[in-house]
């Protein structure tokens, strides 16, 4: 005996297969397979009426109701620009330069390692801050800089081998950096060789 007003077949174009216990979709109303059934697995038109999911602001950790057919990251970011409580009255520029006179200000603290004031980009080498940290430290970069560079910036001492090797001679400068390098070399040989074992 034949029964033909059992079951219904599947509403997706490609599977149209006879199911006797089909699914309706609640959102489109749509009569589906069990492998159909799901909303993605049809690819739902209408899935966005049934999506309940509030999702919440990363900053201040508020709810943000989305508008049925609008995507949750732009109505965040709209949330995030315009009306979030986190970023309200926060400013942006709020590291000042701690030279007298200047009102330079910073998104980003840099902190003079000598002093440990913070500083505008134009004051933030010790040299242009008249930094006051470890006298040594900054005589010494002082005395450095001006034995290399004049008052007024012009180059008065070049670099010279003696700058750089010392009183070394170029001869004996040359011996000693072939003495180093073939010791070196010497021990990577060593390590690098395997060792035989008696049995």
């Amino acid at each position: 005996m034949e029964l033909p007003n059992l079951g219904q077949n599947c509403s997706k174009e490609t599977c149209k297969r006879l199911d006797f216990l089909p699914v309706k979709c609640d959102a489109c109303s749509g009569i589906f397979c069990s492998d159909h059934m799901s909303y993605s697995s049809h690819q739902c038109q209408s899935a966005y009426k049934k999506n309940v999911q509030v999702p919440m602001c990363p900053l201040c950790n508020k709810p943000v109701p989305v508008p049925r057919g609008q995507e949750p990251d732009f109505t965040v970011g709209q949330h995030i620009d315009n009306d979030c409580r986190f970023t309200e009255g926060r400013k942006v520029f709020t590291n000042r330069c701690t030279v007298a006179k200047c009102r330079g200000k910073e998104a980003v603290p840099l902190v003079c390692s000598e002093c440990r004031q913070n500083h505008c980009f134009k004051h933030r080498h010790p040299l242009d801050h008249s930094c006051t940290g470890s006298a040594k430290s900054v005589q010494r970069k002082v005395t450095d800089v001006k034995s290399i560079f004049g008052t007024n910036g012009i180059i008065k001492k070049a670099f010279t081998a003696t700058a750089i090797q010392g009183n070394m001679s170029e001869d004996e400068a040359l011996a000693r950096a072939l003495a180093e390098s073939e010791r070196l070399t010497n021990e990577n040989t060593t390590n690098s060789q395997p060792r035989c074992s008696v049995a």
